[in-house]
């Protein structure tokens, strides 16, 4: 408890050196301690199962990865097999495809911490802060930085922008070529990624090379974050929510109509950077977003907070009144699903400031 005045995330606007997007590429703290031991996967769901085997022998057979410059299939290694029977033809990356919460991400950073490579040879991110990193070093310079690389994983996929598609594919293809492994989790508009292909026929021509580099996974099963869980809580007063801001440590306070527009002047690569050091998210006013384009902001910030296990604690509306009926029906759902998830959860994870304080 420290009665002193809150922070506030709308007088931030952090600047992000491109140093620290290249150090920052690691799994963010929410999974730093997962690995494939922690991951439960549904009985239901075999296919959750034979993930979690595809990805072990993934990451073993990674110990055996050629040198850059060379081209070796993956799948196929496994552990205990001569370095002769390491070398089959196929796919050099792997592709998990699911819904919302069923732990995609979990896996991806398992797969991370699994890779038998320190730290600095393997690299973590989203998809927005790969393509950031583009923007910070150029193309070639990140080619060049991440060419040395065992791994490389990329969380959130996204497939919604074809200039970005096209950016992504082509530089992964290099990577390719140099003998970087890679590994994605799929965040495609929803009909737009089929069982047993990459993409859906708007984004084939951009990265059908692309394609042949992965293998997919489809994970299936029901969001984790809600099984046998109470529902979110109600939104709490204003009142209550300024005097739990006043009251916890590196808390801070907004409104929430007066955040959404602040996001609108930072750059979503910068959003985690935005939460820096913020103990606990307090919003006031929580009110239906307006437009999609702000909803996609949003849906950043709730990934960056989820990752960095920032409670959040609101009044006005409940999380799941945030969209609308036809935002969720349309194009981008599952992000929006994804959002109300997390955002529910971080809720859960905020009751207790206002219970202690």
């Amino acid at each position: 408890m420290t009665g002193a005045a809150p922070l506030s995330l709308c007088a931030r606007e952090p600047h992000v050196p491109a140093d620290r997007l290249v150090a920052e590429m690691v799994p963010p703290p929410r999974f730093d301690a997962v690995r494939f031991s922690t991951y439960i996967p549904d009985p239901k769901q075999p296919s959750q199962t034979e993930a979690v085997r595809v990805l072990e022998d993934f990451a073993a057979g990674l110990d055996g990865a050629p040198a850059a410059g060379t081209r070796r299939g993956l799948f196929g290694f496994g552990r205990g097999r001569s370095k002769a029977a390491r070398t089959p033809a196929g796919p050099r990356g792997v592709y998990l495809d699911g819904g919302y919460g069923v732990g995609k991400t979990h896996l991806l950073a398992s797969l991370w911490h699994a890779t038998p490579a320190e730290p600095a040879r393997k690299a973590f991110g989203t998809f927005v802060e790969l393509t950031n990193l583009v923007g910070a070093l150029g193309f070639q310079k990140t080619v060049e930085t991440l060419s040395g690389h065992r791994l490389l994983c990329i969380d959130e996929f996204e497939l919604d922008d074809p200039g970005d598609t096209v950016l992504v594919s082509t530089l992964l293809g290099r990577l390719v070529d140099a003998g970087v492994a890679l590994a994605a989790t799929s965040n495609t508009l929803p009909g737009k990624l089929g069982e047993g292909r990459f993409a859906a026929a708007d984004f084939l021509r951009e990265i059908q090379g692309l394609s042949a580099h992965f293998r997919t996974l489809r994970i299936d099963g029901e969001d984790y974050r809600h099984r046998g869980l109470p529902e979110a809580p109600a939104p709490f007063s204003d009142e209550q929510v300024t005097k739990a801001a006043h009251t916890t440590e590196n808390a801070s306070l907004d409104g929430f109509p007066e955040l959404l527009e602040h996001l609108a002047r930072v750059h979503p690569s910068r959003y985690g950077a935005l939460t820096d050091g913020i103990g606990a998210v307090c919003l006031t006013g929580v009110r239906p977003v307006p437009d999609q384009s702000t909803a996609l902001r949003l849906v950043v910030l709730a990934d960056r907070l989820y990752d960095r296990e920032v409670p959040v604690l609101a009044s006005g509306l409940p999380f799941d009144q945030l969209f609308s009926e036809e935002m969720l029906n349309g194009g981008y759902r599952k992000k929006y699903f994804r959002a109300i998830s997390r955002l529910t959860a971080l809720a859960r994870d905020a009751k207790g400031l206002v219970e202690t304080s």
